[in-house]
């Protein structure tokens, strides 16, 4: 079935179920001009938006609309977590080339709102319109932090200990799999490539990590080396990473053994891992990161220290250090 078949607002019919998880504070869900809803007025509001746009950011053929819908809001959310918020509400615009199916449509949808059950976000709208060719989702997320922990890139200051919430590289091993028409022939493999597709937010941990005194934080969708320099850049401060401290997954050792790939750089320039990467005071750091393994039975990295020679490096076991470059994904300078 196509669009057109049923017209704009007959797709938003067969999609606005389930789309409303939490009324409370909401005065108007889909079907108006507008949404209309009330926030907490001792909460900041945060606001982010991203676009997906077919053969940029994604291949229609090479993933289910099931996944396109979940990493859509996913990108987003994880905005929301960098800052230390908690999502509220999410608006989907499409734009629908005449060769894709309503039923496709509605596989991403199915994806957008397992996500959103997941963290409890409500679809409120949104705007749908034809495309030339190709598919394009942009996805607007609203959400609220306490004012008094809120987490910004320019906050890290020399001494503190540098994090990350996650294992690096993974989500770019994948992203080669795909390119590469590689099947996933293993669970190692499989593991890969679901971190490229399904990318889970850290949004509870973000929050956590907001309410515990953290400094800094940012969401690793650049990769490392590029995203950790935006901190390092707003703060006007350096850093020194330890290649040994950096985490990389068993699955990434293993896909690179395979292939031939050094898996410290894949690990330091792979984009779209979501993970948090950010700053903490060094006397709190040990403290924090025991907590945070107690609430979440996953580690917390300490991967390195911020310094006051606003460059950053890398330091090897044998003592050596290199100049660490950003090389992670730049959309206007690369491509991947």
């Amino acid at each position: 079935m196509n669009l057109k078949d049923i017209g704009e607002f007959g797709f938003i019919e067969k999609i606005a179920s389930g789309c409303l998880l939490r009324p409370q504070n909401i005065l108007k869900a889909i079907g108006d001009d507008a949404a209309a809803f009330t926030m907490g007025s001792d909460e900041v509001i945060l606001l982010t938006t991203d676009m997906l746009v077919e053969r940029v950011h994604f291949l229609r053929h090479a993933t289910s609309g099931f996944n396109l819908g979940y990493k859509s809001l996913a990108v987003n959310l994880s905005d929301i977590a960098a800052m230390g918020g908690t999502a509220k509400e999410a608006f989907v615009s499409i734009a629908v080339p005449g060769n894709c199916s309503v039923e496709y449509l509605e596989d991403v949808y199915k994806g957008l709102k397992t996500l959103a059950r997941e963290f409890d976000v409500n679809i409120l709208g949104g705007d749908t319109t034809g495309s030339k060719t190709d598919l394009i989702l942009n996805i607007s997320v609203i959400g609220s932090v306490p004012g008094n922990e809120i987490l910004y890139r320019d906050a890290a200051q020399p001494g503190d200990i540098v994090f990350s919430t996650g294992c690096l590289g993974d989500s770019k091993a994948g992203l080669y799999l795909i390119l590469n028409h590689i099947a996933a022939d293993s669970e190692e493999l499989k593991s890969l490539f679901d971190s490229h597709i399904l990318p889970r937010p850290y949004l509870r941990e973000g929050r956590f990590l907001a309410s515990h005194g953290v400094r800094a934080a940012i969401d690793v969708s650049d990769g490392l080396s590029s995203d950790l320099g935006h901190i390092l850049k707003q703060s006007s401060v350096g850093a020194s990473l330890y290649a040994d401290k950096i985490p990389i997954s068993e699955n990434l050792r293993l896909f690179c053994g395979r292939f031939g790939f050094n898996p410290l750089e894949y690990a330091l320039s792979g984009g779209e891992d979501y993970t948090l990467a950010g700053t903490l005071s060094r006397d709190k750091a040990e403290q924090i990161a025991h907590d945070y393994f107690e609430t979440f039975d996953q580690p917390l990295y300490l991967i390195g220290e911020i310094t006051d020679s606003e460059k950053a490096e890398i330091i090897f076991p044998d003592g050596q250090s290199h100049v660490m470059t950003a090389s992670g994904w730049d959309h206007f300078k690369s491509e991947k």
